[in-house]
């Protein structure tokens, strides 16, 4: 039995991909432990999951001069000892690191050992983590065609992301039910993150009296932000979701969305045309943008950038991208990586032997 040890952290879209391989590699026979930090979200969500989990010290390094830089430069390097005894004891065939900077000490930890690592990169444009990580990486599976020149060929293999099984068994009566929608307008799901998007729940709530003529709209808006005075027969809130978001997705005729490369994998895998409010590169480096105009760009989504969006343009466009539904769809069914597990399995037992 092969054994792997799957790495990456610090937010939900560094597992979520993790998690999505997980049956996949039980029935490819894997044994699975992971690395994640001490304190991240990645711990609880693997532990849930009975899986063997090894806590390393981690941390960030920033694209920009800071004191912090120098502290987490030491805490990178205890990181990397930490990983050299983890793998050491689980003695790992393979690593695959989906990202953040607890996959850094890692996949570094790994070729001081002479273990191969498969690096997952979702985003248009590389991230500075798996940027240190990529030279001590065997393969590096990409999302985006955008992407592969950022990377060598010898290394560069276009796969997708992998996208959680359990998304494509919602049911489209469960999420009008649990809505309290009667399937009379389209349904708009609403989506700003794990956390939310004040910019995006402000815009929403300033157009809902408009929204809810055309649309019945389920919104999830992120812990704390649920508007008690909202009374609305047309409109559902949710500070989050978790077995429940299948049946929402399947019962979104559009969804509205920030445009983090997980996220939009998944709704691009379901087939839901979408209107995509990627984060300002005040807020971001920037990737968020790139995602959005690479699937614009192949008629997977319309693009509304945040300093454009008010509570008339979220109408106009959220109208549009309905209109044409259709289209977005048929492009989306001829979008080859739609799902990513197999192509990354494919890599992952290629580098293990």
């Amino acid at each position: 039995m092969k054994k792997i040890i799957l790495t990456g952290g610090g937010t939900a879209g560094h597992v979520t991909p993790c998690i999505a391989l997980i049956p996949k590699l039980i029935e490819e026979g894997f044994e699975i432990e992971y690395i994640g930090s001490f304190g991240g979200i990645e711990r609880k969500m693997i532990e849930d999951l009975n899986i063997k989990y090894y806590p390393v010290s981690t941390g960030k390094f920033r694209r920009y001069l800071s004191a912090a830089n120098i502290a987490d430069g030491f805490k990178v390097i205890k990181g990397v000892a930490d990983s050299f005894f983890a793998l050491k004891k689980a003695k790992p065939d393979i690593i695959f690191s989906k990202g953040g900077f607890v996959g850094v000490p890692v996949v570094i930890a790994g070729k001081m050992l002479g273990i191969k690592s498969v690096i997952h990169e979702s985003d248009a444009s590389v991230g500075l983590a798996n940027k240190i990580s990529i030279p001590f990486a065997s393969k590096v599976c990409l999302s985006f065609p955008e992407t592969l020149k950022y990377v060598s060929e010898a290394k560069a293999v276009l796969t997708g992301t992998p996208i959680r099984k359990t998304l494509f068994s919602g049911n489209r009566r469960e999420g009008l039910e649990l809505c309290g929608f009667d399937g009379s307008k389209s349904v708009m799901l609403v989506m700003g993150g794990s956390l939310g998007s004040a910019k995006i729940n402000a815009a929403v709530k300033e157009a809902l009296p408009k929204l809810t003529k055309c649309f019945h709209v389920a919104h999830i808006c992120g812990r704390g932000n649920i508007d008690e005075n909202i009374k609305n027969e047309n409109y559902r809130q949710f500070e989050f979701v978790t077995g429940e978001l299948a049946h929402l997705f399947a019962a979104a005729d559009i969804v509205v969305s920030r445009a983090g490369a997980n996220a939009i994998s998944e709704i691009a895998a379901l087939k839901k045309p979408c209107l995509l409010i990627p984060l300002s590169k005040a807020a971001s480096r920037g990737d968020q943008i790139l995602n959005a105009e690479s699937f614009e760009k192949r008629g997977f989504a319309k693009i509304l950038y945040e300093e454009d969006l008010t509570d008339s343009t979220l109408l106009t466009e959220a109208i549009n991208v309905n209109a044409n539904s259709r289209e977005y769809i048929a492009k989306l069914r001829g979008n080859s990586l739609s799902d990513g597990v197999d192509e990354v399995m494919r890599v992952i037992k290629g580098c293990a032997g």
